[in-house]
Parts: structure tokens; sequence; C-alpha cells
């Protein structure tokens, strides 16, 4: 059934759900195939942070276009989203060894947990909660967007495993080491016990905000694929949070997924950089390990490249890479295809992990 699960269907989305072309004649018919093509290859997003904003505005309803916040449903919809990793991250507060701060991270992240939760069952006739990559493939059938929960931070794994696991019990699939203890300057007994777990319980390692060699030591630890959910190249913009050509390659070994983010301050101010930073990682990374995380969900929006203040720009940058001659098969494996492939690997390595492990 998952191979007839995996079968294209529309997912809703039209040339007809497009901006007007402001360009020649070739631009039309590269929005037009753009539409197309998500209609069967959505895009499946590696970051949004709205779980967070809402908690601070609970009364916003997202089935109705705000200027105010730069993700709604039907945004996601013009866009051709047909799955968001909801990231439950929580602002930093404190610093390393701050107990109150660790106190406060666990509950905040709980709380996000709750808000996510209660997202999905707020809207069930457009998100529903994913849990595998069957469940994203039959959301997309379903015409839903699916929702995965995650990441969550390390640091709020101490000296116990047990939080993950209750993590995981709770429908959360995605963990991010970074500025966990166990996974500063190097990865610690302790973390590679973490990774092993993740390995177990198919939870994907986010190596978003990791040092390079703390993210190459996680890529080469777990036996499944690693993914960074937003990101942009070092190569292109030296900026911290941008993956360096030895992390891509890192990933590329570990068939693991770079998605690229939508911030000006990493990816520049327009469309056509973001484009740049996306044809880099498909250069070094391969086309089998690059997909998108935009990181829209923000409260006032924040700065964004030209062409993608929002989930609706989607089409216009699938245009632009078809302008620049990347093949229909490769953008299917950026939007769709990458993230699908990352998940079903995950989960074949759990299912070659021992089913039961030993309090920690």
């Amino acid at each position: 059934m998952a191979d007839l699960q995996d079968e294209p269907h529309s997912a809703g989305i039209g040339a007809e759900d497009l901006p007007a072309p402001a360009g020649p004649g070739t631009q039309a018919s590269a929005l037009e195939r753009a539409a197309a093509l998500l209609s069967v290859h959505p895009v499946a997003d590696g970051c949004n942070t709205l779980v967070w904003t809402l908690r601070q505005s609970p009364y916003h309803d997202i089935e109705t276009p705000d200027a105010g916040v730069d993700t709604d449903i039907p945004r996601l919809r013009a866009g051709g989203v047909g799955a968001q990793f909801w990231s439950l991250l929580v602002p930093p507060q404190g610093g390393p060894g701050d107990g109150a701060a660790d106190d406060r991270v666990v509950s905040d992240t709980l709380e996000q947990i709750d808000a996510a939760l209660t997202l999905m069952r707020r809207y069930p006739d457009s998100l529903c909660l994913a849990l595998s990559a069957d469940d994203m493939a039959d959301a997309r059938n379903r015409g839903r967007i699916a929702s995965f929960l995650g990441p969550v931070p390390g640091r709020t794994l101490t000296d116990s495993l047990g939080a993950l696991r209750a993590f995981h019990a709770l429908g959360v699939r995605i963990l991010a080491p970074a500025g966990a203890p166990w996974a500063q300057e190097t990865l610690t007994a302790f973390g590679h016990e973490v990774v092993q777990e993740a390995n177990r319980l198919a939870i994907l390692l986010d190596l978003t905000g990791c040092e390079p060699a703390v993210a190459g030591r996680l890529a080469s630890a777990s036996k499944a694929p690693v993914i960074i959910s937003n990101t942009g190249a070092a190569a292109l913009n030296p900026h911290p949070g941008n993956a360096t050509d030895e992390v891509l390659v890192a990933l590329r070994e570990a068939k693991g997924l770079a998605m690229v983010t939508f911030d000006t301050e990493r990816t520049g101010d327009s469309l056509h950089a973001v484009a740049d930073h996306l044809d880099h990682v498909r250069a070094v990374a391969g086309p089998d390990c690059v997909g998108l995380g935009a990181a829209f969900g923000t409260e006032p929006p924040g700065p964004r490249p030209t062409g993608l203040t929002d989930p609706s720009g989607y089409p216009r940058l699938i245009a632009e890479l078809l302008d620049r001659g990347w093949p229909e098969s490769d953008l299917a494996l950026l939007t769709w295809g990458n993230a699908l492939r990352v998940i079903r690997d995950t989960e074949f390595t759990a299912r070659r992990r021992p089913s039961t492990a030993a309090p920690v």
C-alpha cells in the first residue's frame, strides 16, 4: 500500500492560483509548468515557526490572510505546500548551565507541542498530524497539509533519554541538537546515546545551528539520514547559520537533506539570490540532498527576499529554477521527493534497530 500512496495525486494548485506574470511569454510558460509540477509534487517545507507566533496571538485565525503574519492556509495552498515541519523551538532564555532556563525550555517545549496539536484539531480540513512517510503521502492524496512536529530543542535532554521517548509518544519526529551540552565542541558519550535512540525511534536529527565539526560527527554517528531544516550556502554567504561545503559533503555522504531558507541575511534579498544558493547546494550535496525550508511563520514578518515574502511565492521560485535549466525530475526531488525519502529511510533504519531499549 505504501507504494500506492506514493503515487502522485493533485494537491489542488493550478495556474489560475498564481499571480499574473510580469515578464514575457516564456516566463508565463515557466509559471504554468511550475503549477503543474507542484500539483503532483507539492512542497515539503522544512521549517515554519508559526506555532510560537500563535502562542503569542492565540486567537489568530489562519484561514484568513493577515498582513501581520506571513503564514496562513490560503497562502500555503497558493504556494503548493503539501507538507510542513512545524518548528517547536523556543527563543533562547539564559545560557548553558542555567538550571532555571533548562526548566523553562522543557515546559515551553511541552506548551509548543500542545499548541501545535491544538492547531491540527482546529483546522482538520486543511492540516493533519503526520507521524510517518505513509501519513505524508496519504495527507497529500486527501488534499491535506501533512504536519510534522519538530524539531524540539536538544537542550530538553539532560541526563536521560526518557524525555526523547516522551516527545516521540506525543508525536514529535524531529530533534535539534544545537545548543545541547552533549553536542557542543564534540559529541559526548551521552550524545552518541541520543543519536542511537533517535535512530531507534525514527526521529530525524536536525543539524541546523550546529558547529561544522559537530554536524559532521552527528552525520557520521547516525545510521539514518540527517537534515538541516533551514540553511544557506556558506560559500556564497559566510553567515554563521549557513552550511559550509564540508557539511554539505557530509550530508551527501549520509544521504541527508539541506533545506534552503528564505532569509535576506543568509540567502540574499531576492528570489534570484535564493536560487543561487539552491544551485550551489545542489552542486555540492547533489540533487538527492537539497530541499526547501523557508522559515516562515514570524510576526511581524521578517525581511524576506523579493518575490518570496510568504509561502505563496513557491511557484515563482520553481519557475526561476526551470528557467535555469533544472530538470523537472530534480525539481520533484527538491519539493517533495527528497523529504519523503529521508523520512522513509529513517523509518527503515528504526525497523532495523532493537525494538526495546533499557531506560536511561
